[in-house]
């Protein structure tokens, strides 16, 4: 900084040596364009001391200048937002990446088929498994605003996310084959209006429930029920709004809850908002309001989800605790007419509604914040069952009006993150409910745990139980 200073005093010297030989508008015209030089100089040396607080900046006078929602601020530290700060398959026209998760999900129910019940993020159980790969990339031309996104799906949740989506039992064609290696695939434009509008059409993840499909971007490796029985994804079309650089508004016109199809005559419809007056504080707020119940368009489904997330605690210069933050999520939900209501009913009308909520809190430490630390857990009470995750094999759980669900989990865990490309993470989960539910160590499928031929499930009922203990080993990779 000290050396463009005594290079712009060097220069005006010069000039006033030379000044016989300027007009007097040359000279005014070179001091105006050495002020600016020397103004700005100074604004980068003081705005790169406040990097360190940027909560202090005010961010409306930089409306004007901002192309990019949001990136005013590092917001790496949100729960379900990815905290690399940049992509090494960045180019003007294309933005690749590629995620690969790795788990061991130790049960102590020891069930002895290895499968684990209710759950998204992990479902076998004492083995090393694959869960998630993920690969593509976003598509984007700036001067026509065209753009696309791809992202495949490979590893056990490329079967065990689909398979609570029913719609593909309606009609001809294999829509589970067809979609199911696909997590987002969708194209659409982009406006350079406000600070910018996007139109899609086709798969688009959804952040219904706070937590991200791809674990990478999570604080936690096992969600609480609020988020594991809301969707990961919608087909259908969305708008996206951006008014100013905080504030997002998003429509959306879709299929259905979590599905590829539909299941009646009628889409779904929705919204989001996510507005973040600054670096500390992210609020996201969606509705949806669908006919989702397979062959009667009578009963209407309505959701909504509401989060907060909070940094309390943010300073840098400290060696141990530099960051904590925490997060608070509420869901309300019902379903009415077709024989159930919302809330209140009877043994002619039961009640059909879905209440929920988590709480996480997450602790980032060491010198350059390479460990953090997150505790939480959460409640969930959905009669009627209709998004309860049903156990999987032989598992037989009804989903008759006004059937009881309820339950509440907790968890504990540790990341290690020696680099923005790589995550090792260790996490204790204990989840519970009021029916059985989870795979007991007879397991789901038959009596000696296989299917067929080298096993048989005739007859065999599977061991559900009310209570499981869980801890997860997990390696994440994205670049």
């Amino acid at each position: 900084m000290m050396k463009k200073i005594h290079l712009l005093i060097s220069i005006f010297v010069t000039i006033q040596l030379q000044a016989q030989s300027l007009t007097d508008a040359e000279k005014q015209a070179i001091i105006i364009q050495l002020k600016r030089e020397l103004y700005d100089s100074l604004k980068l040396e003081i705005n790169s001391k406040k990097l360190a607080n940027i909560d202090q900046i005010d961010t409306t006078k930089m409306e004007q200048n901002i192309v990019e929602p949001f990136s005013w601020g590092d917001f790496s530290w949100i729960q379900g937002n990815n905290r690399q700060s940049k992509s090494l398959l960045n180019s003007k026209y294309f933005t690749g990446s590629t995620t690969i998760d790795c788990n061991f999900n130790y049960s102590f129910n020891n069930p002895i088929d290895h499968t684990n019940s209710g759950s998204t993020a992990t479902f076998r159980s004492n083995e090393f498994n694959i869960s998630y790969i993920e690969t593509g990339g976003e598509f984007h031309e700036p001067e026509s605003g065209a753009r696309a996104k791809l992202m495949l799906q490979f590893g056990s949740r490329a079967t065990g996310i689909p398979r609570n989506d029913n719609t593909p039992l309606r009609g001809q064609f294999d829509l589970y084959n067809a979609l199911r290696y696909v997590t987002e695939a969708y194209a659409g434009m982009h406006f350079n209006k406000l600070h910018g509008i996007n139109v899609d059409f086709g798969i688009f993840k959804s952040y219904v429930g706070l937590l991200s499909y791809n674990n990478f971007e999570n604080w936690n490796y096992q969600p609480s029920y609020t988020s594991d029985n809301t969707p990961w994804f919608f087909t259908g079309a969305r708008i996206q709004l951006f008014p100013t650089s905080k504030f997002k508004f998003e429509l959306w016109l879709v299929n259905g809850w979590q599905t590829y199809a539909m299941f009646n005559e009628l889409p779904g419809v929705g919204y989001q908002i996510q507005w973040r007056p600054k670096e500390s504080v992210s609020i996201l707020s969606s509705s949806y309001v669908g006919w989702d119940t397979p062959n009667n368009k009578d009963r209407m489904r309505f959701h909504t989800d509401n989060s907060l997330v909070l940094r309390y605690f943010n300073r840098p210069v400290n060696y141990f605790i530099r960051k904590a933050a925490c997060s608070i999520t509420a869901d309300l939900g019902f379903e009415n007419g077709g024989g159930v209501r919302p809330f209140n009913g009877d043994s002619i009308t039961p009640s059909q509604h879905f209440l929920s909520g988590m709480v996480y809190n997450r602790i980032r430490f060491g010198k350059k914040q390479k460990f953090a630390w997150t505790t939480g857990g959460g409640v969930i009470s959905n009669p009627g069952r209709y998004l309860a995750l049903l156990p999987t094999g032989n598992g037989t759980m009804t989903q008759n009006p006004g059937d009881e669900f309820n339950g509440w989990d907790a968890s504990s865990g540790f990341q290690l993150m020696p680099n923005e490309y790589i995550t090792f993470g260790v996490e204790f989960v204990t989840r519970h409910t009021d029916t059985p539910y989870f795979s007991g160590h007879g397991g789901v499928t038959s009596p000696n745990g296989w299917n067929p031929p080298i096993g048989s499930s005739m007859g065999y009922p599977a061991d559900l139980v009310k209570n499981e203990n869980r801890i997860i080993f997990s390696v994440l990779f994205r670049f």
